[in-house]
This record gives C-alpha cells, structure tokens and sequence, in this order.
C-alpha cells in the first residue's frame, strides 16, 4: 500500500472493521475509529526458538522495535489468508517493525520450510512448543496474534483474521505515525489479554451477575477466581469462562455459585435424601419387638 494511499482507505474501510463501540447517533465524532491499547501492559513471555533457517528466534532480538507475534498453522484458511498481508507490512516497516511467526501444528520442518517458501515469508519463523503456547493462554483460535509495543510488553491481542488496516493502524500509533482520524484508547486487562489478570474482571462471559447484591457479586467473582474448573484445562472458573466460552463445565459451575448466592436461604433449608427420609434399614416394622 503507497504512504499516498494510507489517509484514504482509513476513512474508507476503517470504521467497519475495528472492534469498538460507539452510540448510535448521527454526530461525525462519534462515528470515530477507535483502536485500543491495555493500560499498564504486562511483559511478553520471552522464549527462546530456532527458526527454521537455524537462526534463533527471541524477543529480545527484536528490543526497540514494534513486534507482531503471530501463532499459526500451516493447514489453517484464515492463516493462510493474512500471510500476504503480514509479508507486505514486514517489508513496508521493516525498520521499526518485526514479525515472528510461531507454528503451531505438527508437519514436519520440511513440510514447513516449502510453506514458507510459497508464500514468500520474509520473516523468522519457527514451531511453538505447548509451553510457550500455555504461557501465552493456550493459543484457543488460530491465527492470534500479540501485538507488543517497543518496550516488549502486550498492548493488544486479535484471534481470528482481522483486515491488515487494523493493525497497520496499531503499528502505526505504536511508532507514533500519524493515523489520520483515528482516536485511541486504553482499557485495563480483565483477562482478555493475559488469563492470570481475570482476577480483575467485574464481568465474566456467559455468567449473570445482575441479581447479586455487590457484597454477593464481590464474593461470587471470588469463587470464580480461587476455584479450578474440572474440565481439565486448569484454569481457574473464571478463565476457563474467558477462554472457552463454550465450555458446559464452567458455565455449570459458575451458575451454581450465582444461585447459592442469590438464595441462600434456600440453599440451606432444602432438605437433603438423608434428612427427608430414613434409610428404609432403621425404619421399625409394624410386629418387630
């Protein structure tokens, strides 16, 4: 895309494309594109990885530059899809910009190396261990990409495909380039980012708070957070629910907390099998002595 190009498609195509939310009136201001970035960022996880060219592949080769961290597979569509675009915006801020893209499927190297041949990869890539996918909250949709500022820290995290106009724009406020009409905001990591900061989250996916009181909302949100979900993912309720919003177990469990909270009277009076009736061996029969 020429730098004469940039202004126009981001008045064009912009607007429809980021994830933002703005009311529903006819004011040009509040038709705005908005990007956004999370408000105290936490550090990347570093690591440490052998391209597929042999050379290493860390984040701290990359310091000082804005990076793009990209897990994908090679059988994935949408991966496939973006790889054009993440080639052309290697090569358009190449200076200040670095790509790494992390594997995540199981072909052998070879298998890899002619894929990235074909669609002319001209950034490092290398295949991420489940370790590195773990500390990164277990990589739930491909591609997902981490967008990270100069300093090595999480400004903002996509799944899915997204246009390349998006984070065109991110790269661009990161470096301080002008972005034309686009306003930027800061949001506080409530998990979306990072899975151990749901412990900050006042709001969880799929589960209704809106019947607690705040003192019963303050301690439903604190059972989500100290207990372990028991589908086996090994995370806590509270973040299975944000990154497996499908998950039946959590959704479960977190419904039961909310309802024992929202009635506790009846929680307590219900009567149990044992107490509602005797075990038929302690009942005395009619003509027993």
């Amino acid at each position: 895309m020429r730098p004469s190009l940039f202004h126009g498609l981001i008045a064009l195509f912009v607007a429809p494309l980021l994830v933002c939310s703005f009311p529903p009136t006819s004011s040009a201001q509040d038709r705005q594109p908005t990007i956004r970035f999370v408000r105290n960022p936490d550090p990347a996880p570093e690591f440490k990885l052998t391209g597929l060219d042999g050379k290493p592949v860390t984040l701290a080769d990359s310091h000082g530059k804005v990076i793009l961290l990209n897990f994908w597979a090679t059988w994935c569509g949408p991966c496939r899809a973006e790889i054009p675009d993440l080639v052309r915006l290697q090569n358009k801020y190449k200076d200040r910009l670095q790509i790494l893209g992390l594997v995540v499927d199981d072909d052998d190297g070879d298998a890899i190396k002619g894929f990235v041949e074909e669609f002319g990869i001209n950034y490092p890539v290398a295949i991420a261990s489940g370790e590195i996918r773990f500390q990164y909250g277990g990589i739930a949709a491909l591609p997902t990409s981490f967008v990270l500022d100069e300093e090595g820290r999480i400004v903002q995290k996509h799944e899915g495909l997204r246009d390349p106009i998006l984070y065109e724009t991110e790269i661009r406020a990161l470096l301080g380039l002008p972005i034309g009409n686009v306003k930027v905001e800061t949001f506080e990591d409530t998990g979306q980012i990072f899975l151990k900061n749901a412990d900050r989250a006042s709001e969880l996916p799929g589960v209704d708070l809106s019947k607690l009181t705040a003192e019963q909302k303050a301690a439903a949100l604190h059972k989500f957070n100290a207990e372990t979900c028991t589908c086996g993912c090994k995370y806590t309720l509270a973040q299975c629910r944000i990154y497996d919003r499908g998950c039946q177990i959590s959704q479960a469990a977190t419904s039961k907390i909310v309802a024992a909270l929202a009635h506790p009277d009846q929680s307590k009076s219900a009567p149990t099998k044992s107490e509602s009736a005797a075990p038929p061996a302690l009942l005395a029969k009619p003509n027993e002595k």
